[in-house]
């Protein structure tokens, strides 16, 4: 496969928007969240990721409705959440939209009754003496065993169901690097023949972009999070970011997010990690080169950590607090060709203790972006670059500016400017 001609042209640009069903309306079902689509395409989202729609298993589950990630079968979908009929007919208003669906894959494990343990036991892990068994300590699943070539082409039949017959646009591959390379590379040929898609890893091992679009930012994220708890400066986050910029093909790139069912679960709400500088990081992710993902609530400013294996509802706002706020940021992204396409700089600053400031150039297009990301009051800064003359309207306030080539900034704690040269 050629890495530099895999991704699909409707990820350029885009975003990537998760979806909890369980947890995102009363009722946790697929016809119940469609009501939300109009409100999510009017916001600018492009690509909606669901987390896993397979049907969960009972032995050994977790808690009252168990783990997403512990499913009893590869092509069906978890009675709660409707059936495979709803299901179509959410992929479909979603296209009618004009965005796009992709699924949660999680090929390493599957629940202790998946239908393969009766009839294909062969193609799970055993330890020493014959039992099933996991490598990572998660007591809920089972590993597959990717040495039978049986399980291989079942695997790959089961994800061809869901673009042959329900019309996904993709998928989203759970802990990608726990399954071997060889295999992801196979199964995309044989599904993109079927249609072409995009593909997402949960991973950071740069071979799997072999396979992959877009793989995982996770260490940005958590330097980013010790940076913003004072355990780290913010030196370790320019060198995380130049290494991804360094290791990152053409046509590939990371994805970018402060929040998303793991982090909001387990680590804490976006709020919990950056605390005042929550909105000014979402900015980062939204403009610094790559995809930005937005997790179910976050464009309402969801303060809350939501319950993993049972039901914990989020409660909406109308409007919701940041729908505006995501918007100017997806509307940017999608019109701007300097910032979807451009060549990006980060500045080195006399506050490089406290801001991140970058520009993106393509033709005569320049979008400057001004970051305070530290928990540490107000910060000044004095840029003198010949990119920063010009005319531009900043993108919140809607305010136009005329700047010289040296221009003297201040940023509140946890402030975001953003410009965008006026032709």
């Amino acid at each position: 496969m050629d890495k530099r001609e895999a991704s699909v042209g409707w990820s350029k640009g885009a975003n990537v928007y998760e979806v909890n069903i369980r947890q995102y309306t009363p009722e946790g079902t697929f016809r119940a969240f469609s009501a939300h689509l109009p409100r999510l395409k009017d916001m600018g989202v492009r690509i909606i990721w669901l987390m896993p729609v397979t049907p969960i298993g009972k032995e050994k589950r977790l808690e009252t409705l168990g783990s997403y990630y512990a499913c009893s079968s590869y092509v069906q979908v978890n009675e709660e959440f409707g059936t495979l009929k709803d299901f179509k007919e959410l992929v479909q208003q979603v296209h009618e939209l004009g965005m796009y669906l992709i699924i949660d894959w999680v090929a390493n494990h599957t629940g202790w009754d998946h239908h393969w343990t009766k009839e294909h036991s062969d193609w799970y892990v055993k330890d020493a003496d014959g039992n099933f068994t996991e490598k990572n300590g998660w007591t809920d699943v089972i590993d597959l065993d990717y040495a039978q070539p049986g399980l291989r082409l079942a695997m790959i039949d089961a994800m061809a169901f869901w673009v042959r017959d329900m019309g996904i646009d993709g998928f989203r591959c759970d802990m990608a690097h726990l399954v071997p390379l060889d295999f992801w590379v196979t199964a995309r040929q044989h599904c993109d023949a079927i249609k072409p898609l995009y593909w997402l890893a949960e991973c950071e091992q740069t071979e799997y972009y072999q396979a992959f679009d877009t793989m995982y930012a996770w260490h940005w994220m958590h330097v980013s999070e010790k940076f913003s708890k004072g355990e780290q400066n913010l030196r370790v986050v320019r060198e995380v970011l130049e290494e991804y910029a360094r290791n990152t093909p053409a046509e590939k790139n990371r994805l970018f997010f402060t929040s998303n069912h793991d982090e909001n679960s387990w680590n804490g709400t976006e709020y919990e990690k950056y605390g005042t500088t929550a909105r000014a990081w979402a900015v980062f992710c939204s403009t610094w080169p790559g995809m930005p993902l937005v997790y179910s609530g976050q464009e309402n400013a969801n303060a809350k950590r939501l319950k993993f294996f049972s039901k914990d509802e989020l409660n909406w706002q109308v409007p919701t607090v940041l729908h505006d706020f995501y918007q100017r940021l997806f509307r940017l992204r999608e019109r701007n060709a300097a910032v979807a396409m451009g060549q990006c700089r980060l500045l080195n600053t006399s506050a490089d203790d406290q801001l991140l400031v970058y520009v993106f150039e393509k033709s005569k297009q320049r979008v400057w972006v001004l970051l305070n990301v530290a928990r540490r009051g107000r910060a000044t800064v004095t840029i003198e670059d010949g990119l920063l003359a010009g005319r531009y309207r900043q993108l919140f306030s809607e305010l136009d500016y005329t700047f010289s080539a040296r221009e003297n900034f201040e940023l509140m704690e946890g402030e975001y400017l953003v410009y965008e040269s006026i032709q």
